[in-house]
C-alpha cells in the first residue's frame, strides 16, 4: 500500500471516525473541513484535496479489513507529535454532534492502540474534548 503524507494520516482519522456508524453527517463533514482549514497542522495541505483525501480513505475503508490498513498507513505516517493531535481530532469529529456512539468509541480506541498512545493521555485528551462543548 502507498505511504501518504501527515497531513492525510491526520484526514484519514477524521473521516474513519466519521464513517464509523456508517453515515458521514453535513455536521461531522464541516467538522472535518474546518480543521483542515484552520489548524497548523495543514498549513501545507492543499485544501482543494480535501475530498480527494477523504474518499481514498473511504474506498480503502470499503476493502476488507480496509480499518486495519488504514490504521497501519495513519501509524506509519504520522510522527510522534503529530499522534496526540490524530487522536484529538478525532474526538472532535466525534463529539462534533454532541453524541459519541459506540461504533466511535471502538474506532477511538482502536486508533489509540495503533498509534500507541497512553490511555492517561487519551483519557486527558477526551476530558479536554468534553470541556470545550460544555454549556451553562
Amino acid at each position: 500500500m502507498t505511504a501518504i503524507s501527515p497531513q492525510a494520516a491526520l484526514i484519514y482519522v477524521m473521516v474513519t471516525v466519521s464513517a464509523a456508524d456508517g453515515n458521514m453527517d453535513d455536521t461531522e463533514i464541516g467538522a472535518i473541513a474546518a480543521r483542515v482549514r484552520d489548524l497548523p497542522a495543514f498549513a501545507k495541505f492543499e485544501r482543494a484535496h480535501l475530498l480527494r483525501t477523504a474518499q481514498e480513505c473511504g474506498a480503502i475503508l470499503a476493502e476488507p479489513d480496509g480499518l486495519e490498513a488504514v490504521l497501519g498507513l495513519v501509524a506509519d505516517a504520522l510522527p510522534d507529535p503529530l499522534k496526540e493531535t490524530a487522536y484529538l481530532l478525532a474526538l472532535d469529529v466525534a463529539l462534533s454532534d454532541h453524541r459519541v456512539r459506540l461504533e466511535e468509541v471502538r474506532i477511538l480506541d482502536r486508533l489509540r492502540q495503533a498509534l500507541g498512545l497512553d490511555r492517561l493521555i487519551t483519557a486527558a485528551l477526551e476530558r479536554a474534548a468534553r470541556a470545550r462543548l460544555q454549556t451553562a
